[in-house]
């Protein structure tokens, strides 16, 4: 289980109760909520999703780190592997405070999570599942080197799932 890691510019570490604010605010964004569901949430909302989160590594080992700006020490946002029951493969996650975007965050960090997914958690295929106007993130899918597999619904919204395989991974 690796609970804590470092990029370039990011820390990526498991949540703390002192995030909550910031990922409240993230949460509360409808830009930044547009593409997952579409649904803002509230604060309470937020908590308990985030605990959710929490959930997840205690359940399965791993999951989505709370990212922090090593410069700033600011909340980005929320990246990982991510498998919830009934998930179709396992997932790279990404979801970043709108503050954030444009700076190659979400990228930088993906990638930590692809070299946990296939390194650590010795996975063979992981995908993302994403919204077909989701541009930006289907620009990070590809800088990743996934490919457009398919299409499906999840929670009610149709996505495009996104994947690659580990022998992919080696020039990444």
């Amino acid at each position: 289980m690796i609970e804590q890691m470092e990029t370039d510019r990011l820390y990526l570490r498991l949540f703390e109760e002192s995030d909550l604010d910031a990922y409240a605010e993230m949460c509360g964004d409808a830009e930044v909520m547009k593409y997952l569901g579409g649904v803002t949430m509230s604060r309470s909302e937020a908590w308990r999703n985030m605990a959710t989160v929490l959930g997840h590594w205690q359940l399965r080992g791993f999951g989505l780190w709370a990212v922090e700006e090593k410069a700033s020490g600011q909340f980005v946002g929320r990246v990982g592997c991510w498998r919830p029951e009934g998930w179709p493969g396992l997932e790279i996650a990404w979801t970043l405070r709108r503050a954030f975007w444009g700076r190659g965050y979400a990228t930088e960090s993906a990638r930590a999570a692809l070299h946990v997914a296939f390194g650590e958690l010795g996975q063979t295929h992981v995908i993302s599942m994403i919204h077909s106007e989701n541009e930006p993130s289907i620009r990070v899918a590809r800088r990743l080197r996934m490919r457009l597999e398919g299409r499906t619904e999840l929670l009610g919204h149709q996505v495009e799932v996104y994947g690659i395989r580990r022998s992919a991974i080696v020039s990444l």
